[in-house]
Parts: structure tokens; sequence; C-alpha cells
């Protein structure tokens, strides 16, 4: 399909091997002659899993990465190299406009762009220089092209016009838009390709904090209340934002005492797991040592855990996957879910946990799949942690949502636009509404 598309957003589940079909769709172009040069551009976490990838199922390319000062990028893009591979940023830093600088010096056979929800928002200087090179080619490689909005498609399907056809996609009623993707859309599910795949077991494990997390998290959530009303008209999203944020770090653990009704859970469930021959994946949205990936690394020591984390160099992120990959030893990955939710080949563990939530569903599924993939042998539990009667409930009823609006315009079911997150709802989390601004 890919080889005979000009235009297509390649939007299989995660971990059917998007990068697979691109690499060999590329290959097959080189060797056929209908193109001379591509352009991939990627995730900067992901730049050595697509030279793993490249070097394994197409060894005899030539491949450049575009990394390092300035002058030694500009060199870089003049190599004349059958796969150039960049980061977004890169990119965005290096593209001037000009038919002169580095990534518009030739027309491109094809630019793909992988995790293409990185193009979801219009406005940003990395989704115009995307749009804006010239390629005779365009694909999208993405499993969640829809993240929060209708927008997040838009902004991928005039990726794939060349920017020709934002004008038009921003009049078009959601059927329209559900037309439009059925012309340059593959999609496939894993139930429907792998049928050997082992299954996927979603729990949601519902937990009461502990009395001194209880006593800390009321006493926050009432203080953080009136402090919001006593503002008034002054209050913005970010000012609820802000609460919502310590409330789930106070969830996560008691900032005092470390006390952790979660991490009491996890710590069983792995104990027990080990025991069997299993290990295990921990994803947090936070990274330091107090709520996140660090303080569970302490807390789950005896596990001999490995972290990733996107302050880590790229040598280190990969040092640490291959240590988990090949070294039994360590019984659990820690990772941050924004640097550890896309990209990776985690198949050696067969359990996931989720110490907190995030507002986005379709970030989980990604992180998900890092363990319930291609590869993967045994089945694959996952656990995502909701504190009773606190914040964490109140956002799952939101993901809920989300994850709704999601299956309805990807999957062609009847469109609501209503799941979208909106301010009121974010003020409604506490029983506030937009007069308070």
């Amino acid at each position: 399909m890919l080889i005979q598309r000009k235009q297509l957003l390649l939007a299989d589940d995660m971990g059917l091997g998007k990068t697979i079909q691109a690499i060999a769709a590329i290959r097959v172009l080189l060797h056929r002659g209908n193109l001379s040069r591509a352009l991939i551009v990627v995730p900067a976490g992901l730049l050595e899993q697509w030279m793993r990838e490249i070097t394994f199922w197409a060894r005899e390319l030539r491949v450049m990465v575009i990394a390092g000062a300035p002058d030694i990028r500009l060199r870089q893009w003049r190599y004349q190299a059958h796969i150039t591979l960049v980061s977004y940023e890169t990119l965005r830093s290096d593209y001037t406009g000009s038919p002169q600088c580095g990534p518009c010096r030739e027309r491109w056979g094809v630019v793909v762009l992988d995790e293409a929800s990185r193009i979801k928002n219009r406005e940003t200087g990395v989704t115009t220089t995307c749009k804006a090179l010239p390629a005779e080619r365009r694909w999208a490689l993405t499993g969640t092209p829809l993240e929060n909005r209708i927008d997040d498609v838009i902004s991928i399907l005039d990726f794939l016009s060349g920017g020709r056809e934002h004008a038009q996609l921003r009049k078009s009623s959601p059927s329209e838009i559900r037309e439009r993707l059925k012309e340059v859309q593959l999609r496939r599910k894993k139930e429907d390709v792998l049928k050997e795949l082992p299954p996927k077991q979603v729990i949601e494990q519902i937990i009461d904090l502990l009395p001194n997390q209880r006593e800390a998290y009321d006493r926050a959530e009432q203080q953080g209340i009136v402090r919001l009303k006593e503002a008034g008209h002054t209050i913005t999203v970010t000012h609820v934002l802000e609460l919502i944020m310590r409330l789930k770090q106070i969830c996560n653990n008691h900032p005092v005492t470390n006390e952790s009704a979660k991490l009491d859970d996890i710590e069983n469930r792995i104990e027990t797991l080990v025991e069997e021959g299993h290990r295990a994946l921990v994803f947090s949205q936070f990274t330091d040592s107090s709520f996140g990936v660090q303080m569970i690394a302490m807390r789950l020591n005896a596990f001999s855990p490995l972290t990733f984390t996107g302050a880590m160099s790229a040598e280190q992120k990969t040092s640490n996957v291959d240590i988990f990959t090949t070294n039994t030893k360590h019984k659990a990955l820690i990772l941050s879910l924004r640097a550890g939710g896309v990209g990776l080949n985690l198949q050696a563990a067969s359990y996931v946990f989720h110490l907190d939530r995030w507002w986005n569903p379709a970030l989980e599924e990604q992180a998900d799949s890092r363990s319930h993939r291609m590869g993967q042998t045994h089945p694959v539990t996952v656990y995502r942690y909701i504190c009773q009667n606190t914040i964490e409930e109140r956002i799952d009823a939101l993901l809920r949502d989300k994850r709704g609006l999601f299956e309805h315009v990807v999957d062609d079911v009847s469109l609501d636009l209503g799941a979208s997150l909106t301010e009121n709802e974010i003020f409604g989390l506490f029983g506030l509404n937009r007069s308070y601004r």
C-alpha cells in the first residue's frame, strides 16, 4: 500500500510494525528507481531505534543522521544518502524557507513523519516546516492520529496535501473528514492482523489512599478550592491545572512520610509476578524523586530497576533498554510516559503499571504497546491506578470520553464532538465554572 500511494496516513495499531513497513517500502522504491532520496522525521529519542531497524532490514542503503553543530549539519544535509534521518527539533532549526537551506536543497522522493501526531498543532513552527518540505510523496505514521481534537486529524491531512487543503478541511463537517480519511488512511487493528498475539487485559485498580495520604489530600484540595474561589475572575485554567497536578502528586506519594497506597500495591504485585518469571514496565508522567520515576525506582530497588526519562542522554536511554532486554536480573523498567511511551520494543515485560493517568488516553495505549506488540509471547496485563474519591476518579471520566472520541473518528463510528475537553470541564472538576474567571 505504501509503495502505491503518494499520500498515506498509516494509522495501524501500535505494535504492528509501521517502522518496518516504511523501511521496506522505501527500499523497494529505491531499487525500482522510483525515488532517490527519502527524508524521515522522528522524535529525537527514536533516532537510534530507526537506525537499528534500517541496518537490519535494508543494510545496503546509505543513511545519514542529521546531528551535531550547525556547520556540521549543513554538510550532512549535502550528503547523498538514500535515507536521511532527522529529529523534529533539528529539522525546525535547520529550515529557513530558503531553497539553499539543508532540508530544501532538493525535492525529496518521500518525506515520512514518524509519530505524526507531533504536528497536531497547526500553529507550531515544526508543523509549518513539515508541511513546507518539497516532496513527491508524503507518508504519516501514527497509531494515534486523533489525540484530543478534530484539528489533530486536519493538521495531518493537511501535511499529506503539502499544506494545500487546510482552508477546505477547516470548513469540512465531521462526516466529510471521515470520508477524506478513508481516501488516505490505512488502519489495521491488532486483533485483525496478529491472530497469534497474546491477549491484553486492562485492569483499572481502584484503591483507597492511606490515612496520612487522605489527610494531606483532603487538606490540599479544600485549601486549593478556597484559594480559587477567593481569586474570583482572575483565575485561569492554568491555576486549576496547578491544583490538579498537586493533588495527583499526593495520590502518588505522601510528600513527607513517603506513604503510597499505589506503590504498596505495585510492589506486592511485582514480587508475585517475578516469582512467576515475569517482568514489568512502570509508567509515570512525573520524573522526580518525590512523586515520579526516580521515587518509584528507589521504592522498587529490590527488583534492580532501570529507568528511562527524557532527561537522560540518547546513549543512556539506549543502553538501559538494551540491558533490560537482555539481562533478566532487572525485573522492572521505570519510564516517564512522554519519553518512554513511543517507539520502544519492550516485549521482555508482560506486565504494565500506570502509576498515574495522563489526560490523553491515546498516550496510555501507546505505552501499553511497548509490551503488547509483535514478538510478545505472554498475555499482557495492564494495571491503571485510580485513587478513590479523588481528582483521579473525575479525570478518569473525562478519559473515557476522549477514548470514545478516538474510536468514533478514526474507526468510522458516529462522531461526538462534545467529547473534547473544554474549559468548563476543567473548572467543573472542582465544582467551579467559567464565571469565576
